[in-house]
């Protein structure tokens, strides 16, 4: 399992909105590119950021702050937010992001994702963000009529390299993750599924190292990180343990 400490960017700082709210934005740090070192220095493999002006926008608002963050760490970086033409993501994947996530094209275009798929084998991956079970779009601003599943089974033969799938009406809250959707999600494509949104403490880490959620790629971890309900030592810790099957 990989934990992903996460980078959400607005207007140049790192913030953690509630349950997608713009307006309601907490600023942790207004260096990220200091934060994605400091959480490389904590251990962590896999840095997960978003460009949280971008998404509302429909293109990519906080760049400069992305490529100050890939300038300082070493580890790879998978990027989401406001990413929606081929240009854009032929860009960021040219420039050293790892991954691109793409969310809202994935509902309004979906022949655009399978064709970057096809494009950059294992860096593109689809973010599904639901509200009540229905995927949200547009910086989670509109919710459409389709399920979860729907939006990811059209995907399923695309060659995408995971799902990044957020329950909205958790996310920030630290509520804890919503394992049964998720996992409910992960049993019905073949494409790796990755956890997000309520993450809370290091029971839901905990939770995340039994068997039943092997089949999961990882989990997004941020306000839990940023206010110190989550002790990243503790929690890479254990991970390290289940991977060595101590």
């Amino acid at each position: 399992m990989i934990l992903f400490p996460a980078i959400d960017l607005k207007d140049g700082a790192c913030v953690r909105l509630k349950l997608g709210a713009m307006d309601d934005a907490t600023v942790f740090n207004t260096d990220p590119a200091a934060q994605a070192r400091a959480f490389e220095a904590q251990g962590f493999e896999y840095l997960h950021v978003v460009d949280l002006n971008g998404a509302f926008a429909g293109h990519s608002v906080n760049g400069a702050a992305v490529e100050a963050i890939l300038a300082a760490v070493t580890m790879p970086v998978q990027l989401g937010g406001g990413i929606r033409d081929r240009a854009a993501i032929d860009g960021w994947l040219d420039r050293g992001i790892a991954r691109v996530i793409l969310g809202t094209v994935a509902l309004r275009d979906p022949d655009l994702v399978r064709a970057a798929c096809r494009a950059h084998p294992g860096r593109i991956v689809v973010g599904i963000d639901a509200k009540g079970g229905r995927v949200a779009v547009e910086g989670w601003a509109e919710t459409s009529e389709l399920t979860v599943v729907e939006l990811a089974r059209r995907f399923e033969d695309a060659g995408a390299a995971a799902i990044v799938y957020t329950d909205i009406d958790r996310d920030g809250v630290l509520k804890g993750l919503n394992v049964e959707a998720t996992l409910a999600l992960a049993h019905a494509v073949s494409i790796p599924v990755i956890a997000s949104g309520g993450l809370a403490s290091i029971a839901d880490v905990k939770r995340l190292l039994e068997p039943d959620c092997t089949i999961l790629e990882g989990a997004i971890s941020g306000r839990a990180l940023y206010d110190g309900r989550l002790d990243p030592a503790e929690a890479l810790a254990l991970i390290r343990e289940a991977r060595s099957g101590r």
